[in-house]
């Protein structure tokens, strides 16, 4: 009897090990996150099993709010504190990547260990601060370089991770020119103010997603320190579910009020998917500071950190202001004086509250399983329930719309296995969903899924 016992043992061992070799030849599957395309089409009605039967046009008053907690930290958001931070780090006269780097007051090298040690203060001794050092070889003369990097751990209930960048380097007219007065107030000691008060806030409060704030290092030079910074992280295997990039964003008077958003490939990719989520944040908590999203990587001819995110898949948007002047672009004018902090701390408080959500929200649900079915614009949507939704929001985007519909509300307690019985016909659709919690906050929407309602049903075929 154990011999028998053994034998079936050792064949159920041997196909396992034949099933698995099949399913895996030695490769993972690329995180259909990281792609810039949508990641499926409809599949053909399969019947598939589910933990209820399908709730028909489901009805639900768990919707996305502002959530108190949320609107208390924007509340907190300090002008002066911001106005503190661009003046100190114009302070150090220049922040070329070619200036000096063991003066205590002048300086790259004094401005980063100033930024390392903001990092530290601000964050309640909840965030790992570090330096990442690497090579820029530019024009022949290589110099080392560091990056300032400062994570907020979540609690381990997300895996995912929300990176927010500015580059702290500044630039005279001459990129070599490491001795003239370079004081890249806007450009961009504001976008390091941004950090620093965006860490201030969030390392108050404990996040279920992980958090890393970067300060990049020669952007000017041609976004070495972004790079840099990209290549580790997909090294290390760091799940980045969005990238927000902040340049030229402090304002000046009189000047729109209002930013723009560049988000590449708006229609159809993950930049977009990222742009379509900030703007409605924003719309919700920010209302009457509105962004303006641009399809592009970034104004003509012109580039940012956030271009080697996108080139190895990774959604990221860039920020920067309604209008920006070209007399101050890498001039001695660029002073602390000219920035509007009461415009730069609507960005701030846009930027808190879209992270916020991100890393306060549910789970990110796994990509749904979208089903025709009869009548000919009924479709199916079939997904895992998460234990920390209160309900669910679905989208059914039509192409070539480049914003969200109204969405579709469902209760936790129906969702899984839905049909909705009013999807017009003759459309292509993008489907994703996300999760919503009882407070209201909005987690991230799974990647998108192509639905073409011009096609005869799977069913009928």
């Amino acid at each position: 009897m154990r011999q028998k016992l053994r034998y079936f043992a050792a064949i159920a061992l041997l196909l396992s090990f034949i099933v698995m070799s099949s399913a895996c030849s030695g490769f993972e599957d690329p995180d259909p996150r990281l792609l810039p395309s949508p990641v499926a089409t409809v599949a053909p009605y399969l019947g598939v099993s589910t933990a209820h039967e399908a709730i028909v046009d489901p009805v639900s008053n768990v919707v996305p709010r502002p959530d108190p907690t949320i609107q208390f930290l924007l509340e907190e958001v300090s002008t002066q504190q911001l106005q503190a931070y661009v003046r100190t780090l114009e302070s150090f006269g220049t922040r070329n990547s070619y200036s000096a780097t063991e003066e205590f007051d002048r300086g790259i090298g004094a401005a980063r260990r100033w930024i390392y040690s903001e990092f530290e203060r601000v964050g309640n001794g909840r965030m790992l601060v570090e330096f990442q050092d690497f090579t820029m070889d530019y024009s022949g003369i290589p110099t080392t370089q560091r990056n300032i990097v400062a994570t907020l751990p979540g609690n381990g209930r997300g895996n995912g991770v929300v990176v927010m960048g500015a580059h702290y380097d500044t630039r005279p007219r001459d990129l070599l020119d490491g001795e003239s007065f370079a004081p890249g107030a806007n450009d961009n000691a504001a976008g390091i103010a941004l950090l620093l008060e965006t860490a201030r806030l969030l390392s108050s409060r404990q996040w279920n997603q992980t958090i890393v704030f970067v300060a990049f290092a020669s952007e000017e030079q041609g976004t070495y320190g972004s790079r840099n910074f990209v290549q580790n992280a997909v090294l290390d295997g760091m799940n980045i579910i969005a990238t927000l990039n902040f340049d030229v964003i402090g304002g000046e008077a009189g000047i729109p009020y209002s930013l723009r958003m560049f988000a590449q490939d708006l229609r159809q990719s993950n930049n977009g998917e990222l742009g379509r989520y900030i703007e409605y944040i924003a719309g919700m908590y920010v209302p009457y500071f509105p962004i303006t999203v641009i399809d592009s990587l970034d104004r003509e001819g012109r580039y940012g950190d956030h271009r080697e995110f996108i080139s190895m898949g990774i959604p990221a948007v860039r920020f920067t202001q309604s209008v920006e002047n070209p007399d101050l672009l890498n001039s001695v004018d660029d002073r602390w004086n000219r920035i509007d902090y009461n415009y730069h701390s609507s960005v701030v408080r846009m930027a808190v509250s879209v992270a916020a959500n991100l890393l306060g929200g549910p789970s990110t649900p796994d990509t749904p399983l979208i089903f025709r079915t009869d009548p000919g614009n009924a479709v199916q949507v079939v997904w895992a329930v998460a234990g920390d939704a209160a309900g669910y929001v679905v989208s059914f985007r039509p192409l070539p719309m480049t914003t969200y519909p109204t969405f579709r509300y469902v209760r936790a307690n129906q969702a899984g296995n839905v049909i909705f019985t009013d999807i017009s016909p003759g459309i292509q659709y993008a489907v994703s969903l996300a999760a919503v919690d009882a407070d209201g906050r909005l987690g991230d929407f799974t990647p998108e899924v192509l639905l073409d309602m011009s096609e005869t049903t799977a069913a009928s075929e």
